[in-house]
């Protein structure tokens, strides 16, 4: 199951990367390095706000699939 981490869990990685180095606190938490370099990268350029789970993009596709289909449907019914 994925694991959610809250923006202060990140922002802890983060500054606890700076004391113990990538790797082993990648694998103390149980996440990949691009997960956490991804997440520093984030921190980096936009701040805590920046670190705020968002849909992937698998989901934004389904999503735009699905609005276009809604468009289409009631284009039918009217």
């Amino acid at each position: 199951m994925k694991r959610t981490w809250s923006i202060e869990e990140k922002i802890a990685i983060i500054k606890e990367v700076e004391t113990q180095g990538v790797v082993e606190t990648c694998r103390k938490h149980g996440i990949y390095a691009t997960t956490f370099y991804d997440w520093k990268k984030k921190y980096t350029m936009g701040g805590a706000e920046a670190l705020r789970p968002g849909y992937s993009r698998r989901e934004q596709q389904d999503i735009r699939k699905l609005q276009k289909e809604n468009e289409r449907l009631k284009k039918l019914l009217a």
